[in-house]
């Protein structure tokens, strides 16, 4: 029996997976984990009246448990673990919040418009403190096993190097190196692979936000 999840679809593409790194971590935990689903894709611009029927709030992911519709991707891969507790994700409490800050240190970098701001700093020395961390425990967050922090980030990196990489013409130092074998590593697995976005809707999905 597969299980629903509720996804953003592409703007301007309705048919195509959209632009949210939220949306494929829950997929690619499904995909880890081999749990048959069946995806809704949602306008997000124009939500279909049953999805803000079942979620009022119009929030992307959400996914049917139990004929219960539960928004939050912290939520959704939480209760997938529960549900579905082979292979194991579950990251031990020492490497839960392990690159935790490095999507906020993004997207203030990427909207910023003032060089001076500190933002760059920010991000490096997330992106620095990540690297420190795989060089001593990697290849993955967590040693040897792909754990949730993971399929977290895997998401928010692939979309760090797409925009900063257009709208900013900057790249993730080449002296990172253990941060680019990670990347390497996240982005060829099979689950990042079947549930990825093409780099023009990533592109053309931070276009408003960078514009703002």
């Amino acid at each position: 029996m597969a299980v629903e999840v509720c996804v953003k679809a592409a703007a301007g593409a309705p048919d195509i997976l959209g632009d949210c790194p939220f949306c494929q971590r829950v997929l690619m935990t499904l995909e880890e984990k081999k749990v048959p689903y069946k995806t809704h894709l949602i306008n997000t611009s124009d939500k279909p009246q049953w999805f803000l029927e079942v979620n009022p709030e119009g929030k992307v992911p959400v996914m049917k448990f139990d004929d219960k519709w539960i928004a939050d991707s912290d939520v959704i891969v939480g209760i997938i673990e529960e549900k579905y507790p082979n292979p194991s994700l579950s990251a031990p409490p020492e490497v839960s919040s392990v690159g935790s800050k490095i999507f906020s240190s993004f997207v203030k970098f990427l909207k910023s418009k003032d060089p001076n701001d500190g933002s760059e700093q920010a991000l490096l020395d997330e992106l620095k403190a990540l690297d420190e961390h795989l060089k001593a425990k990697g290849p993955y967050v967590n040693g040897g096993n792909i754990c949730a922090v993971d399929l977290s980030l895997a998401p928010k990196l692939y979309h760090l190097v797409v925009t900063l990489g257009h709208f900013k013409g900057w790249n993730v130092p080449e002296s990172l190196t253990h941060l680019h074998n990670y990347m390497k590593l996240l982005f060829s697995r099979e689950s990042f692979q079947k549930t990825n976005v093409a780099k023009e809707y990533v592109i053309a999905g931070w276009a408003p936000k960078v514009n703002e």
